[in-house]
């Protein structure tokens, strides 16, 4: 059999930045512990390897282990984040960016004037001023809610609102359509894009639908700050921390999901208490602990009243069920992909302007499904 020298160290970085747990991978390659300690793989053994991994097999006959830096800012606060990116992470951010790329020229060849509210604000400017201008411009009118029966589906009206400005909203919990790569939130909850014809965003759907909405207004206000709010996103529950950028798009937000003067209109007198959040949450079809925050932030109640909320709920919330990327197929390609992202693909495969096979890439799906989500979405392929 053919053999070749790997360095030990590649083999155990490739499982590092796999994020498998080693159990997982010592089940599936029982002669591993031997490859880290000078022994030799096969070829085919390798090729199996690199795939289960996710790593390009180039990469394994490198003299050591190669730097990955992001390829976008890092912003995350979170306590603990992993100082190295994930394969699945820089998959995704890749496969972003792509979609970016090709949305950008296309809509260059169209002559498209570039998107008026991306950069439009500055870390000088009031963060409340700017969330009121972001909701004002989203359409978020104070009857806005009775459109949606619930604050979960006040998630997807939101996406879709978004998309239809011209940003591309992406919500998805798993590496394209692949299951078995689950998104981790404990590495980010989501990262924007801000180019000025074609803003991106992307929210790691792994979350909790209350963590969806918040980090959702939250990359908004990134495209608002443009080419400073570029970058990732990683932050504990609701609190994106102290750095100046992240701080500034948690206030938008705030004031962008729960205005201020609504707030202390519905707030009774003398009612301040945890038993308020939820009819209040009702009102403006956001997560309870959305309010509860907003609350906290403007003294309403104090932080032991808002944590012991918080806790409580988010434990109820596990218990119920996160969003893991299940449900149908093709529904989620809508928040996946994007019906109006969708749409531009396959018109621009059908004339001639992009092979098929780009169009797969662009959009994660492959032959007959491709098909499929085209005729759900009206489209009829030839």
């Amino acid at each position: 059999m053919n053999r070749v020298h790997v360095q030990p160290e590649l083999l155990r970085w490739a499982c590092e930045r796999s994020r498998i747990e080693d159990t997982v991978l010592a089940k599936r390659f029982p002669q591993l512990e031997k490859w880290t300690h000078g022994g030799q793989p096969t070829f085919k053994q390798l090729e199996t390897f690199a795939k289960a991994t996710h790593t390009p097999i180039g990469f394994l006959f490198l003299p050591q282990p190669p730097e990955e830096p992001l390829p976008i800012r890092d912003l995350r606060t979170v306590k603990g984040a992993p100082s190295r990116p994930s394969a699945d992470l820089l998959d995704t951010i890749y496969a972003m960016q792509r979609r970016q790329d090709w949305l950008r020229e296309d809509r260059a060849e169209c002559e498209a004037d570039p998107i008026e509210f991306v950069g439009a604000a500055r870390l000088g400017d009031d963060p409340s001023a700017v969330g009121r201008e972001m909701r004002r411009t989203i359409g978020l009118t104070d009857g806005w809610s009775a459109e949606v029966s619930s604050w979960q589906e006040a998630v997807g009206e939101l996406r879709r609102r978004i998309e239809q400005l011209g940003v591309l909203a992406v919500i998805n919990g798993v590496v394209g359509n692949n299951t078995h790569r689950k998104l981790r939130v404990d590495e980010f909850r989501g990262f924007a894009l801000t180019h000025p014809s074609a803003p991106l965003i992307f929210v790691n759907g792994a979350d909790s639908k209350s963590a969806q909405m918040f980090t959702l207004a939250h990359e908004l206000a990134h495209v608002w700050l443009g080419v400073e709010g570029e970058g990732l996103s990683g932050f504990e529950g609701i609190f994106p921390g102290d750095t100046r950028v992240e701080k500034f798009c948690d206030q938008a937000a705030a004031e962008f999901l729960v205005p201020a003067r609504e707030l202390k209109q519905l707030w009774v007198a003398g009612a301040k208490t945890a038993e308020s959040f939820e009819p209040i949450a009702r009102h403006f079809k956001v997560s309870p602990v959305v309010v509860a925050r907003r609350s906290m932030d403007l003294r309403f109640v104090d932080r032991e009243t808002f944590f012991g909320f918080y806790r409580k709920y988010t434990k109820r919330e596990r218990q119920q069920g996160k969003s893991t990327g299940g449900g149908d197929f093709y529904n989620n390609q809508n928040t996946r992909v994007g019906v109006k992202f969708a749409t531009l693909v396959i018109h621009a495969a059908m004339d001639g302007r992009l092979s098929f096979k780009q169009a797969y890439d662009l959009t994660g799906l492959r032959g007959g499904a491709f098909q499929k989500y085209a005729r759900r979405i009206g489209i009829e392929l030839p």
